[in-house]
């Protein structure tokens, strides 16, 4: 743990990947090799209970963003510009560029159709950034390359590619170069900075370097068991989260494997990005004055409950991997409480020392690993929502609420003893009692995530998500033919 000058203002870069869930060594996983984030690890602080606030692209990323819950942003579907909802919002980067830091876009930070808007601004929020960059690489070039489980694929199909093309030939290779470079200028000019870099992997398609996809052995991953009865005990709308991508739910074992191979692939893709990025930040000597922060913007699951996907409630898509390393962070360490996304804003504010807009809902981190903090963390638990559902995850239970036949009906896990949240104690007698507490808990945490925060200005409601245009997916020839 290096500790800062105290004449000089923190730098803040931050990286945050699409759709990486915790299948990284440094959260346990037998099998992943991702070495620079177990390194990041090893500097830092490891969040080993993070959690989006919507298990979906645009909302989580918005909610990043404005450190808002989604019934306060309004945004709870893709495609939806965070000014169209709450216009006078002052947005993560727009606040450090009023206290005179440069706020730098690399790649995606908020809602991309993912591969679709690669190359453009998309979603971007202007008045976020000084300026940005939009990579653009051979994985969009080679999209007539990419096999998937449905001929005709699109954004949201499980589909894979392992090309010949190198790390620095792909979107996300390109951006990890832009960011070196970035890092090369502000350690000439001296100038602070808040540089976001958005990566596109592992989202489909899991597009990667053939090198990569050779760590793994299809024939030795684990294919996760599944069992249709389970979804008998969970509410209705619970089971319907699990089953809504028809194509993509309890894919035949070969399949599965490939899908699991090629996630794999780009999980340790993303990670070697990752490195490249950290290697400059330590080479330029930025390192001993710049808080990095490591992220997703959601979880995703990998064949749990015979579901390959997001936009559900249970910890697969909820939990996202969380590091933050920097001046007098504690290395090394690793932290149990439920947190949420939205503590990122007020987080970053503190470390920088900068006042955190009065709007901001998330709670600042730093009294985690630093006691001297003056705001302890109140540990309220974990927020998640998912259309018109809600979870809570506390250090022990996590419990769901889904609206039924005019009343809700309820899941509730013990943790400790079912990690995996397959068992649904909701209509136990034995746990009644606790199930009206925590109800209790949820309701008020609902209720707070509702409410309109002071100095937000506008909301505006009812805003529709912008259409796709119909479009010709292969813009160069598919197998060789015009």
């Amino acid at each position: 743990m290096s500790t800062i000058d105290a004449t000089q203002k923190p730098n803040v870069l931050f990286i945050i990947a699409d759709d990486l869930n915790c299948d990284l060594g440094t959260y346990g996983h037998p099998m992943v090799q991702s070495p620079y984030m177990d390194k990041l690890a090893a500097a830092g602080l490891v969040f080993e209970n993070a959690h989006c606030q919507y298990p979906l692209c645009g909302p989580s990323r918005a909610s990043l963003m404005t450190g808002l819950y989604a019934d306060q942003t309004k945004i709870k579907k893709n495609r939806i510009y965070v000014r169209q909802t709450v216009p006078d919002v002052v947005t993560l980067g727009q606040k450090f560029r009023e206290v005179g830091y440069n706020a730098v876009r690399i790649g995606k930070i908020y809602h991309y159709d993912n591969p679709g808007s690669i190359g453009t601004s998309s979603f971007d929020d202007v008045y976020t950034w000084d300026y940005v960059f939009n990579p653009y690489g051979k994985d969009k070039e080679e999209e007539h390359k990419i096999e998937g489980i449905v001929k005709n694929w699109n954004g949201g199909d499980l589909s894979w590619h392992a090309t010949d093309a190198t790390d620095s030939e792909l979107t996300d290779g390109i951006g990890a170069q832009l960011a070196v470079d970035e890092l090369k200028k502000f350690a000439k000019n001296g100038e602070n900075f808040f540089l976001a870099v958005g990566l596109y992997r592992p989202h489909v398609p899991f597009v990667a370097p053939k090198k990569y996809f050779d760590l793994y052995n299809k024939e030795e991953v684990t294919v996760p068991d599944y069992d249709d009865a389970y979804l008998k005990t969970i509410p209705r709308k619970a089971a319907q989260t699990l089953r809504d991508k028809k194509n993509q739910i309890n894919l035949p074992d070969s399949i599965a494997r490939i899908v699991l191979q090629a996630y794999y692939a780009s999980n340790s893709f993303v990670d070697a990005q990752l490195g490249t990025i950290l290697n400059a930040l330590k080479e330029t000597g930025l390192d001993k004055n710049t808080y990095v922060v490591f992220t997703s913007d959601h979880g995703y699951h990998m064949g749990e409950r015979g579901h390959y996907q997001k936009r559900t409630l249970f910890d697969n898509a909820t939990r996202v991997p969380l590091i933050i390393s920097g001046p007098n962070i504690p290395s090394s360490t690793r932290n149990k409480t439920p947190v949420e996304l939205i503590d990122l804003y007020p987080t970053l504010m503190d470390l920088t020392q900068n006042s955190t807009p009065s709007f901001v809902q998330g709670q600042s981190l730093k009294s985690l690993f630093d006691p001297s903090a003056i705001n302890s963390y109140k540990s309220e638990g974990a927020l998640t929502q998912l259309y018109d559902g809600y979870t809570l995850k506390t250090p022990e239970f996590r419990i769901t609420r889904w609206p039924e036949d005019q009343a809700y009906a309820y899941e509730l896990y013990d943790l400790q003893n079912d990690p995996e949240e397959m068992i649904n104690l909701a209509q136990q007698s034995a746990y009644s009692s606790l199930l009206d507490s925590l109800k209790n808990h949820l309701e008020s945490k609902i209720a707070f995530a509702n409410k309109k925060p002071q100095g937000i200005g506008l909301q505006v409601e009812g805003i529709k998500a912008m259409r796709k245009p119909k479009m010709k997916r292969f813009l160069t020839p598919k197998n060789g033919q015009e």
